[in-house]
């Protein structure tokens, strides 16, 4: 039998930036069932920090992330995981009480700013009016952030177990007894990184779900040789209908903003997103479209709340939670990793994020 003082269930951008808040104090384990770590949701990002996004109870950790990705640690990474990019937030007649209330819920909290948003795109139909302009929006350097986790995580001590399963865990004496696809390992906590898959490693642990729902979001990569700029903003419909990014010269990452109900699986796009998001682009600007290159589909977890949850499970203090970071796991993952390292070790999380209230993210709520 394997022994581990810490095994961490799931090997994404979670797991990683967790693992390596906490490897070299303890000898950890992260189990990941695909061949490669970050296969999922972390691999499927469409890559971007941007403060508004997740809602006022994200916003905290995604800005307190930001000076880490832009200015990390020398000894952690090379340079800045952050480019420019900026955010338009666009709308058409009827979505002046959608503007407003983005304006009054980020209030002293992020820069935001109306502007005429033809000024910023070109070939903008005309009616598309309203515009919030969000400058601190920043693309992220995804497969960068995530290895540099792994890296510091083996440098530490901490071991990535590939193409191994959580079967079922059972309490054991002070600790886990897991069975894998590999075999048993002991352990003295366990920590729920699995993503789409949380709430199914909790029901193989003998706990209890907290409702984390895995919803489909589809995205395709067209071709647009006429697009004015790479260096265009993201472009986000006020009223959550899709959003876009240039990638490149000429080339751009769209979403009809969906999100369908899905198992926990390898997801896969659908035509009918893929259909309805080019209707919405063609319905924005004026751009020809002259080839679907890619199109592929991620799964990004929910709480009923929509907050993600961070915590011990309540009367189960060798069971941490780590999961329902919906779309912005990434954006966060630096600040988050720091609350739960800190409150896995009983700790007062350090000044970066001491301002941040954990108990908003506690499973506590749902039990």
């Amino acid at each position: 039998m394997t022994h581990a003082d810490i095994v961490i269930v799931g090997g994404g951008m979670a797991g990683a930036s967790l693992g390596a808040q906490l490897a070299g104090q303890a000898r950890i384990l992260i189990l990941e069932m695909e061949d490669q770590p970050g296969y999922h949701a972390t691999g499927r990002s469409v890559a971007f920090w941007e403060e508004t996004y997740g809602g006022p109870v994200v916003q905290p950790l995604t800005t307190a992330s930001g000076p880490m990705l832009a200015d990390p640690d020398p000894d952690f990474h090379d340079g800045s995981f952050l480019s420019p990019r900026r955010t338009l937030h666009i709308g058409r007649a009827g979505d002046e009480a959608r503007r407003d209330a983005l304006l009054a819920q980020f209030a002293g909290k992020v820069e935001l700013r109306p502007v005429d948003p033809a000024t910023l795109v070109p070939g903008l139909r005309p009616e598309w009016t309203l515009g919030i302009l969000e400058d601190s929006c920043r693309d992220i350097d995804v497969g960068a952030l995530h290895q540099a986790c792994l890296r510091q995580f083996r440098q530490r001590g901490g071991e990535v177990l590939l193409a191994t399963a959580l079967i079922a865990a059972r309490p054991d004496g002070d600790g886990w007894r897991i069975e894998t696809s590999h075999g048993a390992v002991h352990c003295g906590l366990m920590i729920n990184a699995a993503g789409a898959w949380a709430d199914d490693v909790a029901r193989r642990c003998g706990v209890a779900p907290v409702g984390i729902a895995p919803l489909r979001r589809t995205v395709v990569q067209l071709r647009v040789p006429s697009m004015p700029s790479p260096d265009l903003p993201l472009v986000m419909d006020l009223s959550g209908r899709f959003y876009f990014k240039p990638e490149g010269q000429g080339r751009l990452w769209l979403t009809p903003h969906d999100e369908e109900p899905s198992p926990p699986c390898d997801a896969a796009p659908e035509e009918m997103a893929v259909a309805q998001a080019i209707a919405r682009f063609q319905e924005t600007v004026d751009w020809p479209i002259e080839a679907v290159e890619r199109k592929w589909a991620g799964l990004r977890s929910f709480a009923p709340d929509r907050a993600p949850v961070y915590g011990f499970e309540p009367g189960m203090p060798g069971f941490f939670w780590y999961a329902g970071q919906g779309g912005f796991g990434i954006q966060t993952a630096p600040a988050a990793a720091l609350l739960a390292a800190a409150l896995i070790r009983g700790e007062a999380p350090p000044a970066a994020v001491a301002g941040i209230d954990t108990a908003v993210y506690s499973p506590a709520r749902f039990r």
